[in-house]
């Protein structure tokens, strides 16, 4: 057995150490990671060598998430500007028809106008023979009156009268003249008119011709970019496959490393708590120093961190009074009745099934209200659960994301879930980048006074700097 654990670690070594024999060490990974490789090989490894490979799989989907989500978010900017694109190109298709309908309408228009115009160039053209016409007969009346003999003249009518017939004959052909002028005026008007209609309906026939063909390059490259953006969608739910694969392998991964950290019952030693803590460090970001130091102020005694997880139950469900379980005296404001016990009694219930206790939710240990008044009315609740000290409403906001890591529902009384709701809930309050207020919100949330950063906030961060030292004491 002990050869073959020897052959198994060295093969591991090997592929993470000589990458020139063997393929990569990501490619090498990818097959030892698995989870059934996993199991495979820590059946015939000891804990010690199983927690190792399972700390350098879980290291190994870190990176693998992190390149992922990079190539995720390449592909999801390049949907958004071809989305953009698709989008831009839709509305100047659709400028486009609107342009193209208003043209067709103005078109349609000059071709009215057009028609109006021939009709009136006709007309004017029919006016102009029948003044022709009638000029003509008048013009050979005149003539006809020259050609007459006096003696004609003489016999038919008078001087007088012969002069009258004439000049009347001469004043109408002058008028006739000038009407005709007139008239072919106009129909000179009219034809130019009819002329620049004709180009301005040429002009427009030419731009909806050349806004149809702008129109069809749009819509075919709007069809080009479509499908770019479907084969973008295609390569974005690969990605999102591959990524909800590699978050499936690492929560799995997570959860055996999970159950490789044994607990005692009640609270633990600071050297078995620091083990715990530099696991959700590496699970959450947030400092094991600082998340020891966290759950070493909520609920240490006797030198144990979670020893001390309430000293009262809650009595009336209906009021959120309890009683102090030394004494047995009333303790008012145990829980909040209407924010808290609902969630609190739902808790234990799910866990009562889950897990197969019995737990009675009037004889579970929460912390006991903290007596606080403001201009002589009480405020605040006690009520809260298990050593991270998290009260039920705020519990149930984080349990599915606890139990996505663990595997299993999610216990508020569990040492180990307990550190990982803290690390989490930390990690959300910021403290990566400001360990004293990160801690501050932790305790009191949005607001707190100074009197409260000096006896817990300031404590926390000392004592966080002596475990820090303690634990490079420890790793060295």
């Amino acid at each position: 057995m002990k050869i073959l654990k020897t052959i198994i670690l060295l093969i591991f070594a090997s592929a993470l150490v000589l990458p020139g024999l063997f393929v990569s060490a990501e490619e090498q990974l990818s097959e030892i990671c698995e989870i059934q490789s996993i199991e495979k090989s820590c059946n015939s490894l000891n804990p010690s060598q199983c927690r190792q490979l399972l700390e350098k799989c879980d290291e190994y989907y870190k990176k693998e998430s992190a390149r992922v989500g990079q190539d995720l978010s390449k592909t999801e900017k390049e949907k958004q500007t071809l989305q953009n694109k698709i989008s831009n190109l839709r509305s100047q298709i659709k400028s486009l028809e609107y342009q193209i309908y208003q043209s067709n309408l103005m078109i349609g228009d000059l071709n009215v106008q057009i028609g109006d115009t021939e009709f009136s160039i006709d007309k004017t053209s029919l006016k102009i023979d029948d003044i022709k016409e009638g000029l003509s007969s008048i013009i050979r009346k005149i003539n006809e009156e020259d050609y007459r003999s006096l003696v004609e003249v003489l016999l038919a009518e008078g001087f007088s009268e012969f002069f009258d017939n004439l000049a009347s004959y001469e004043s109408l052909s002058f008028e006739t003249q000038t009407l005709l002028g007139e008239i072919k005026s106009l129909k000179s008007s009219l034809e130019d008119q009819k002329l620049a209609l004709d180009g301005e309906k040429e002009e427009l026939e030419d731009q909806v011709y050349l806004q149809t063909l702008q129109k069809k390059q749009n819509s075919d490259l709007k069809t080009q970019q479509e499908y770019y953006l479907k084969l973008t969608e295609e390569e974005y739910q690969k990605q999102l496959e591959e990524k909800e694969a590699i978050e499936k392998a690492a929560a799995q991964i997570r959860s055996r490393l999970f159950e490789l950290i044994g607990v005692p019952e009640g609270g633990i030693e600071f050297g078995k708590a620091v083990e715990i803590a530099q696991y959700m460090e590496r699970v959450t970001g947030v400092r094991a120093a600082f998340l020891l130091s966290i759950l070493a102020q909520e609920s240490m005694r006797y030198g144990k961190i979670g020893e001390n997880v309430g000293q009262c139950y809650l009595q009336n469900t209906s009021t959120g009074e309890g009683v102090y379980i030394q004494s047995g005296k009333t303790a008012q404001r145990t829980m909040n009745p209407t924010r808290d016990v609902p969630p609190f009694l739902e808790i234990i219930k799910e866990l009562n099934q889950a897990r197969g206790f019995v737990r009675d939710p009037l004889r579970t240990q929460v912390s006991c209200w903290m007596p606080a008044y403001s201009y002589g009315k009480p405020y605040g609740w006690g009520g809260a659960m298990g050593p991270a000290q998290f009260i039920p409403s705020t519990w149930l906001r984080y349990k599915d994301r606890i139990s996505d890591i663990t595997g299993i529902l999610a216990d508020p009384w569990d040492i180990k879930d307990a550190f990982l709701a803290a690390g989490i809930y930390l990690k959300d309050l910021g403290a990566e980048s400001n360990e004293l207020r990160a801690a501050m919100k932790y305790f009191s949330g949005s607001s707190w006074t100074w009197w409260e950063e000096q006896t817990y906030g300031n404590p926390v961060i000392e004592r966080a700097k002596q475990y820090q030292e303690e634990i490079n004491l420890l790793s060295s």
